[in-house]
Parts: structure tokens; C-alpha cells; sequence
């Protein structure tokens, strides 16, 4: 019992540790918002202002609220523990998710995403996927320092009853003594930044473990070099617990 609390409180941890390194831009993206709603809301008093400004000022204050809601709602889904029951979930909305959380920081390192979304559906704990997700985007915006690509794909093998999700970078590589050794805990690569903070040694490792819950597998190919490409392989239906044992 005390080893499953272990293992819950570790991956909070991480949850906790992957939001925490996009607080700075997510704080700015709010401000922006904030800023957007603000001009629109003094274009809407002005005396001057016609109808037709009041209704586009109204709806654009609409839109960047609804922004504002998704943001909340990320940060919300990646920081609490949340139901661990898995649901039948579009693997590209967790995707999109995951993107509007990274977004200001991906652009703000010059680290462009490509996406190639299949409908594919799984069951699955949703904030815990979306831990994984946005652990490896991290991962490979730092393995980008001058910037690069990251290219984000889903799709559906009915013929192994699995759902794929694939996060490739073109980053810096991975050599393959670090890559025989990459899913250990406590393993890794990152050296402390001037705040002192640098990796703990659990991203990867606790990926793993929220895989292997889903009756999932993760798989890294990587060289010097070459980027890093991760695929994250889900089973299409929850599997019943005599045949997960």
C-alpha cells in the first residue's frame, strides 16, 4: 500500500514539476489575454463606438475569455490528482491540450510543431497522458537550445488493437549510453540552470509507469545527432484486470 502511495505522490510530483516549467509563460499568455480584454472593453464605452464595434469588441472579449478557460482548465487537469477511471478520450483534443499549455514557450525558443492528427480513440486517464505528452515536448524544446522542430503524430494500428502517439524532435540526440538508461528514476541529463533547479531524474520514469499502467508501451529511438523520436503505444480497449495481470 505504502509503495502505490509512493509511486501516486511521485507522479504528482512530476504533474506539479512539467507545470511549473511553463508557469512564466503561461503567466504571460494571461496577461495578454488580460491585456485583449481590457482594450475591448474601453473600445465597447467609448461614446463613439457603434454598434456594430460594441458587438465585435463583445465577441472578441468572448473568445479571449474562452481562452482564458481552456488555460485554467489545462494547468487545472495537469496539477490535481484527479479520477484515476480512464475514459474514452480523442487522443488529439489531449494533444491540443497539451499545446495550448506549451505554445508561448515552444514559440518563444523558436521551436516549431508540426501535427499530423489521425481520429484515434483510447481509454485513458486524461491528465496523466497529458503529463507524459507535455514531459517529452518539454524534453525536446530543451534538446533544441537554437530551436528546431517538433513533430506530434496520432494514429490507430487495428491490426495490434493500439493507438500511437509519436513525438519527434530534431534536436541535439541522445547517445546510447544515456538512451540504455533513460527510463531509470533518478536518471539524467539536465545540469541545474542559474536558479539552481535543473531535472530530477523522474520525467522520463514516471512516464514510463503511467504507460505500463495503461497496459501501454513507450519507445525512444534516438542517435547524436539525429533528435529524439518517442512513441507512446495505448491499447484501443481497456483491457479486463486477469488479462492486464
Amino acid at each position: 500500500m505504502f509503495v502505490e502511495w509512493l509511486k501516486e505522490q511521485l507522479v504528482r510530483a512530476q504533474r506539479l514539476s512539467s507545470v511549473g516549467t511553463l508557469a512564466s509563460s503561461v503567466a504571460h499568455e494571461f496577461n495578454n489575454i488580460l491585456t485583449t480584454i481590457l482594450n475591448y472593453a474601453k473600445m465597447a464605452q467609448k461614446p463613439s463606438a457603434t454598434e456594430a464595434t460594441k458587438t465585435q469588441a463583445l465577441d472578441r472579449i468572448v473568445q479571449a475569455s474562452q481562452r482564458a478557460a481552456a488555460l485554467v482548465s489545462g494547468m487545472l487537469g495537469m496539477a490535481r490528482p484527479g479520477t484515476q477511471k480512464r475514459q474514452m478520450i480523442e487522443l488529439g483534443t489531449l494533444v491540443d491540450e497539451v499545446l495550448l499549455l506549451a505554445g508561448k514557450d515552444l514559440s518563444k525558443h523558436r521551436v516549431r510543431v508540426e501535427k499530423k492528427i489521425s481520429p484515434v480513440s483510447a481509454p485513458v486517464v486524461a491528465a496523466q497522458i497529458e503529463q507524459v505528452l507535455l514531459n517529452l515536448v518539454i524534453n525536446a524544446r530543451q534538446a533544441m537550445p537554437e530551436g528546431g522542430t517538433i513533430r506530434i503524430e496520432t494514429r490507430e494500428n487495428s491490426a495490434l488493437g493500439i493507438a500511437e502517439i509519436i513525438v519527434a524532435d530534431s534536436g541535439c540526440g541522445i547517445g546510447t549510453e544515456a538512451l540504455s538508461q533513460i527510463f531509470e528514476p533518478f536518471f539524467t541529463t539536465k545540469t541545474p540552470d542559474s536558479d539552481g533547479r535543473g531535472g530530477n531524474g523522474l520525467g522520463l520514469s514516471v512516464c514510463r509507469q503511467i504507460i505500463d499502467a495503461h497496459q501501454g508501451r513507450i519507445r525512444v529511438e534516438s542517435a547524436p545527432g539525429r533528435g529524439a523520436i518517442f512513441t507512446l503505444k495505448l491499447p484501443l480497449r481497456e483491457e479486463t484486470p486477469a488479462r492486464a495481470a
